[in-house]
């Protein structure tokens, strides 16, 4: 499951115009991960080295992303479990990528300079107050900005266009068959909606 998570945000990520780079291609099972290993993903703006700065929001999608230059991007696709002040508590590890000896590490790669910190995640919690408390959580863990994998289908959705052939790429090849044959509609992804209860006849 974790590769297609990956595959979802580099692609997302690409459809964005950013150069994205995978330092690390092995699971870390048995030990503690090193720095470098805390990054999942790097991106970057090509061809922009002008002032970008980073957005005052917290929940994040294309507008946001346009004033971002360089970041670090952590994956983490719990995909049954919303993001709430216990996860963060149960799971501090989320923070790592944001810690200054992983932003050090990522600077060998990006060059001296600002770097943002965005994590991906399934979906926060629904009620306004913990959504709230885990938001400002994230940004005291130094964290500038989440995105949701909701969010990044969606406007993947959006930018496939069902007359292009993307043999290049399993995701977006799949989002346009599903488009051409009308299972996504409207930038919602239908295919995964509850069906409405039919009325029973009286």
């Amino acid at each position: 499951m974790a590769s297609v998570n990956e595959q979802i945000v580099r692609e997302y990520f690409e459809t964005l115009g950013f150069f994205v780079i995978q330092p690390n291609k092995h699971q870390v099972a048995a030990r503690h991960k090193l720095d470098a290993e805390e990054i999942d993903l790097l991106i970057a703006r090509p061809g922009q080295a002008g002032v970008f700065n980073t957005p005052k929001e917290m929940v994040w999608g294309a507008p946001e992303l346009s004033k971002v230059q360089r970041a670090i991007v952590s994956i983490r696709g719990w995909h049954t479990d919303r993001f709430s002040p216990a996860v963060l508590k149960k799971n501090p590890d989320i923070f790592r990528f944001a810690e200054l000896a992983v932003v050090k590490e990522a600077r060998k790669t990006l060059g001296a300079g600002s770097i943002t910190k965005i994590l991906c995640l399934s979906d926060l919690t629904a009620s306004a107050a913990p959504q709230e408390e885990t938001l400002m959580l994230l940004r005291q863990g130094g964290i500038d900005g989440v995105l949701s994998f909701r969010t990044m289908l969606l406007e993947l959705v959006e930018s496939v266009d069902v007359a292009k052939n993307y043999e290049k790429s399993d995701l977006l090849q799949t989002l346009r068959l599903l488009k051409t044959y009308d299972l996504l509609k409207d930038g919602q992804l239908d295919l995964f909606t509850k069906p409405k209860s039919r009325k029973s006849k009286a």
